[in-house]
């Protein structure tokens, strides 16, 4: 829309291509910088939470939104990292650049064992099999805690002790996140990935090994998501079985559902979204004076609110918010002309 085209193989591998893009790079890095320190302690703690939610949500864009995995264990790859770092701190004593990779080893290892089904399922019969994973795990989890006698769950010392400490820290690794995540979609493994999702016979054709493709995506997206998982445990400080429920998968699907598919800005839309979801619900009810007779209801009136977003992003908007930001972005290229739709 806006005329540039890039010409040269630089200008393709770049990821910022134009000056205009730079400037507001530059500007959004200075915001960031300056933004923990002129913020409240809830927002700073909703910006900790959106930077958490964010490596866990790229994580699986990269597995269902590029690769074409339908993934339901999302919240069992998060529930492993944590317990891994949790049994480790309790168990070993061991520091946080011991857990870091060894949370990480557990994550590949499991994307690796429950990616193996993706060679021969495929659609509804791959997510109930992903699934089993989420169970396993949380049961293996709460049988430590049971067995241990952490009725509450495993306290764990943080090694950041502010929230402003834990906000750069979490940017730093959402910033790593995406752009490893960037850098992957842009190589052969990332071109393999895209290729099997849209057509597997195709790929084959190419002589891209789908198998491989398969297993590379489920271990990465596993890898990411067992780290997200170990930063989770370190700023709650605490891990427990019932923190890693199964609306909690649920919750970075619609992430990435209604964020918009198949892009890295969608996931991170669309946890900023899913994140501040329920505030805004309580922000509206207490504007229009029901917050103190819907307060035993709250819980299901959330719910509701984000079952229904969920529905009206599927049926009026499949691209997400992804796909309203590149139609007001396209509005400001066009302005003052108009786009028109082709004839039929």
């Amino acid at each position: 829309m806006s005329g540039y085209f890039r010409i040269r193989y630089s200008e393709d591998s770049a990821l910022l291509d134009t000056r205009t893009q730079k400037a507001w790079f530059a500007a959004f890095l200075v915001a960031l910088a300056v933004y923990p320190f002129f913020a409240g302690a809830l927002w700073l703690d909703l910006a900790n939470q959106v930077l958490l939610g964010s490596i866990g949500a790229v994580a699986l864009m990269l597995l269902t939104g590029y690769a074409g995995q339908i993934s339901l264990g999302h919240a069992g790859l998060l529930a492993a990292g944590a317990f891994t770092t949790g049994i480790l701190c309790k168990e070993l004593g061991a520091a946080f650049w011991l857990t870091l990779p060894a949370s990480a080893a557990v994550g590949a290892l499991l994307g690796l064992i429950f990616g193996l089904p993706s060679l021969r399922l495929r659609g509804l019969y791959l997510a109930v099999s992903t699934l089993a994973l989420h169970f396993i795990v949380v049961f293996l989890g709460g049988e430590y805690e049971t067995k241990r006698g952490f009725s509450t769950g495993i306290v764990i010392e943080s090694p950041i002790a502010s929230a402003l400490g834990w906000y750069f820290a979490l940017l730093a690794a959402a910033a790593a996140t995406l752009l490893l995540a960037l850098n992957l979609l842009r190589s052969r493994t990332g071109r393999a990935w895209r290729a099997v999702h849209g057509r597997e016979a195709v790929a084959e054709a190419l002589g891209i090994s789908v198998q491989r493709a398969k297993l590379s995506a489920f271990v990465v997206s596993s890898t990411l998501t067992a780290v997200a998982g170990c930063l989770f445990a370190y700023f709650r400080g605490f891990v427990s079985a019932e923190a890693f429920s199964l609306y909690l998968t649920i919750q970075y699907v619609a992430m990435i559902i209604i964020g918009g598919m198949g892009s890295l800005l969608g996931a991170l839309l669309g946890t900023a979204f899913v994140v501040l979801f329920p505030y805004v619900i309580d922000g509206g009810m207490r504007l229009l004076g029901v917050a103190d007779r819907l307060a035993s209801v709250v819980f299901a009136v959330n719910y509701a609110a984000f079952g229904l977003v969920m529905i009206l992003f599927l049926v009026f908007e499949p691209q997400g918010l992804v796909g309203l930001w590149r139609r007001v972005q396209n509005w400001f290229q066009l302005w003052p002309f108009k786009q028109r739709p082709l004839a039929k």
